[in-house]
């Protein structure tokens, strides 16, 4: 992005400062859109004409129809024929909201299932005082040894000091080692470049470890939004506090079931649903008689919390706990007990009181972390981890996981394999990459109770992935409804590279609209490299030595030369070397502006299936660019007039290789091949572009925009 494009605020203003700050610019231009569709031939919209256009905003659509929103809207006012303006569209959008909300929040909240769908995406703006308290509380906490952030630390929660921090760049209390903080721009007085690379670095990372950050973007951070910076915090704190909550970091959780049979459903729980098991496990050995559903009113007497405390800490108990009749006394009593055992006070008794989801999850969460209470029953532990999917597996699952998350379809998935067993969510992804491919008259929204409805759905995805040309073959619905992993997971690869393929060939005029092939993006890949003045070249998507992560910093240079601090990079082979590299590639690429998923051994390992998308990525962002000066047909003559001289410079090296054709990328999606022993495939550049290769391509046909 240009400078000059960043020194000034663009967009959709309102007179009202107010009224501005509740809306991100993604919101306005949508609402602008919707105001604009509702004005009628003579010029204007009526108050009688809204009711139509608002029952299909998110938000509204759920919770009313359009009889129940003109009765609201006929409350300020009887003459439904009064001419309104935008400024009054958006007032009148809040005030239904306030009442959709209201309506909408009861003990058992259909929203459980999806805490990471955040303040971010919705246009409740309304600020918790003791919220945001809290997460300054945890943030002082946890980065009080940070050396970068000491000369802010701690942050007074009582101010605006947290969202004028994120001003200059936002905390990162993500995930270890998400963030190579040799990315981070540290300097005392950040210039406008590298204050939007650190905001920038920070939104890729949120999405990378699962946050949904669809309508919030850099100018948000630059502005210190309040009600995004709050929802994104909230949502970084949650990830972290939950990160525990899952088989293969806590196999001892294994004994909420008594069958073994039982241990796959809790593979596929979310986390906040395995909170609540483990809470009503421990509250059955105490005797307590309800059954905790959520983390609002079935808490808000603080009486499970005092029998799960006397379960894990007796020690600290408190025998007038149970015995007092005043909720807030007695919340008060169970806050002392849970600090006695060494959690922090990151909650008052008037949150408990008053059902605070959030920080109730959160103190719930905090428990379980100091004192988990479980056994170490080592058959039982043994055989969790026995079941537990292979590292390979597991990183492709959760690339899929946070790319999916990452596109802002309303269905937040916890688990690959068993979140997209009913066919609905892959059939909001392909809707949301293929707009308009999905006949929703024939789909089935879950909870769906008939298995064959399942079926349905899945069959719905199969003939959509066949009319993209994906490889499909003997692949039925049946088979995602089943879980198989294998078949799940190429579907969703060429699902990924489709979408990321389709990216690239719409910007029409860098491509010239053609199809684009995996060809094309390794010929850009070593002609910028080479472009820059340096000599590495990527043989193949497979060529294991990228391994050592020199060829992506130099590309990466390439696209942008200041991006890329050379001091901190390593020439060394070592297996740590690589890694320190590789985590490096990652957090710059994130930084330049790519929305990746890989994590290192996916580089260190030479994964080709992400090193294509890392590649693709890269060059999708510096097509982007307006000082990008060469489109891809460019590229290609350029390319053609070298051969011959690089066709000399590497024969002598190339006579002594046994070569052997290198198979479309895509034809990888439903058998593994054997890698180990294949030798380096010969360049791209070396040979012309097979059109054979181009017409068997599933991911370059079907294009249904």
């Amino acid at each position: 992005m240009k400078t000059s494009n960043m020194s000034g605020y663009e967009g959709i203003l309102v007179s009202d400062p107010w009224l501005q700050s509740q809306f991100t610019q993604v919101e306005l231009r949508g609402l602008k859109s919707k105001f604009a569709s509702a004005i009628k031939q003579s010029g204007k919209v009526t108050l009688g004409d809204l009711p139509p256009v608002m029952v299909n905003l998110k938000g509204l659509s759920e919770v009313f129809d359009e009889t129940q929103i003109q009765t609201i809207l006929g409350e300020s006012s009887s003459d439904m024929s009064v001419e309104i303006d935008f400024e009054s569209f958006l007032r009148a959008y809040l005030n239904l909201l306030a009442r959709a909300t209201a309506k909408s929040d009861g003990p058992k909240s259909k929203n459980l299932s999806s805490f990471l769908k955040a303040t971010t995406t919705t246009l409740r703006h309304s600020i918790s005082q003791s919220e945001k308290a809290s997460y300054v509380s945890h943030i002082n906490s946890f980065l009080r040894d940070d050396k970068f952030l000491k000369k802010y630390l701690p942050i007074d929660p009582s101010g605006n000091d947290l969202f004028d921090l994120c001003k200059d760049g936002l905390i990162n209390v993500a995930v270890p080692g998400t963030i190579d903080e040799r990315a981070i721009n540290t300097k005392s007085t950040l210039n406008l470049w590298e204050r939007n690379e650190n905001h920038t670095l920070c939104l890729n990372s949120a999405k990378a470890i699962g946050c949904t950050v669809v309508n919030i973007g850099t100018q948000d951070f630059i502005e210190g939004r309040p009600h995004l910076i709050m929802g994104l915090t909230s949502q970084i704190i949650k990830i972290q506090l939950l990160a525990d909550l899952n088989l293969r970091k806590t196999p001892q959780l294994v004994e909420l079931v008594e069958d073994s049979k039982d241990v796959e459903e809790l593979f596929g729980l979310p986390p906040e649903k395995l909170l609540l098991k483990w809470m009503n496990f421990h509250l059955k050995k105490a005797g307590y008689k309800k059954q905790v559903t959520n983390f609002s009113s079935d808490v808000k007497d603080a009486e499970a919390y005092a029998h799960l405390l006397n379960v894990l800490a007796p020690e600290y108990g408190n025998a007038n706990t149970l015995d007092t009749k005043d909720p807030t006394k007695r919340a008060k009593l169970v806050i002392e007990h849970s600090e006695k055992m060494g959690c922090k006070q990151y909650i008052t008794a008037k949150d408990i009181v008053e059902g605070t989801s959030n920080l109730n999850l959160a103190f719930v969460a905090q428990i379980f972390q100091h004192r988990n209470g479980l056994s170490v029953d080592s058959k039982k532990i043994s055989f969790a981890e026995r079941m537990a999917d292979d590292s390979q597996t597991c990183r492709e699952e959760r690339c899929f996981r946070l790319w999916i998350n990452s596109l802002g379809i309303d269905s937040y998935v916890n688990n690959v394999f068993e979140d997209i067993r009913t066919g609905w969510v892959l059939l909001e992804v392909l809707d949301k990459v293929c707009p308009g491919s999905v006949n929703w008259k024939l789909a089935s929204k879950p909870p769906i109770k008939m298995p064959f409805r399942k079926v349905e759905n899945c069959n719905q995805v199969i003939s959509i992935g066949r009319d993209l040309n994906f490889s499909l073959v003997n692949v039925a619905g049946n088979d995602i409804v089943q879980g198989n992993k294998k078949l799940i997971l190429a579907f969703l690869w060429q699902l990924m590279r489709f979408t990321m393929f389709q990216l690239l060939r719409n910007l029409k005029s860098r491509t010239c609209g053609k199809e684009i092939t995996d060809s094309d993006i390794l010929n850009w890949a070593n002609w910028k490299v080479k472009s820059s003045g340096r000599t590495s070249r990527m043989e193949s998507f497979k060529d294991k030595n990228l391994s050592n992560g020199i060829f992506f910093l130099e590309l990466l240079s390439s696209v942008e030369p200041r991006v890329v601090n050379w001091s901190v990079v390593t020439k060394k082979e070592t297996e740590e070397d690589k890694r320190l590299n590789a985590t490096y590639i990652i957090s710059v690429a994130r930084k330049l502006g790519c929305s990746i998923f890989l994590l290192p051994d996916d580089i260190m390992e030479v994964n080709q299936k992400m090193i294509l998308i890392l590649t693709a990525s890269i060059m999708y962002w510096s097509l982007l660019q307006k000082d990008e000066k060469h489109d891809l047909t460019t590229i290609e003559a350029t390319i053609e007039e070298n051969k011959e001289e690089d066709e000399n410079l590497e024969a002598s090296s190339e006579a002594s290789k046994e070569t052997a054709p290198e198979g479309d990328i895509s034809n990888m999606c439903t058998e593994e091949k054997d890698e180990e022993n294949e030798e380096p495939s010969p360049s791209v550049e070396d040979k012309e572009p097979s059109k054979e290769v181009e017409k068997d391509n599933p991911a370059n046909k079907g294009d249904r925009e």
